[in-house]
């Protein structure tokens, strides 16, 4: 609902920028530098989503039901968790289960993956569900998107995953954790 609303103003002030160019006799060029400029502030714009998390796939993987009775299914943005027939994959997604499952959440949200997944922080009671996960050893902060993090939400997860691993929480008490997308390359 939140991205449509971001969709509907957005065009509203289009037709304003645009009405604007066409009174003041501004050039075609001016009319569309501004509005490749919204365009561009748009995409950098979050959207959120409310619900109630229905269903589990993995550690890093939910499914939220809206208001609306639709049913959304969310990557955690930031972490990877170990895969169902790897160590840790189960404990992870029980884990994650009780930190999230059948509770109100908010999913802070600005795209999808390549499967069409909503790639999004999980909130649930203020406290960041993805950063948990990192936190207890059940998840690895997933450095090859990093990028796509803020700079402190990246600064947070790193440190939080250096911590569980000297402190050998979760799956880093395993000797040799295989990171899920070593994994997944070795399975195919």
């Amino acid at each position: 609902m939140q991205k449509l609303q971001i969709v509907k103003r957005g065009k509203e002030l289009l037709l304003v920028v645009q009405r604007w160019a066409l009174q003041a006799g501004r050039t075609y060029a001016a009319y569309v530098f501004l509005l490749a400029f919204f365009l561009a502030a748009n995409s950098a714009i979050a959207a959120t989503l409310e619900g109630r998390v229905v269903a589990l796939n993995d550690g890093d993987t939910v499914t939220v039901l809206d208001e609306r009775n639709v049913q959304h299914k969310i990557r955690l943005a930031g972490i990877d968790a170990p895969e169902k027939r790897q160590d840790y994959g189960n404990k992870s997604r029980q884990y994650l289960a009780a930190l999230v499952f059948d509770k109100n959440v908010l999913v802070e949200w600005d795209k999808h993956d390549r499967y069409g997944r909503i790639l999004g922080k999980v909130v649930v009671n203020g406290r960041d569900a993805n950063l948990a996960m990192v936190s207890v050893g059940m998840a690895w902060h997933y450095k090859r998107y990093e990028k796509e993090q803020s700079e402190s939400d990246r600064k947070v997860y790193a440190e939080a995953e250096f911590q569980a691993r000297a402190e050998r929480r979760g799956l880093w008490q395993t000797p040799n954790a295989v990171p899920p997308w070593d994994f997944r390359r070795g399975a195919r």
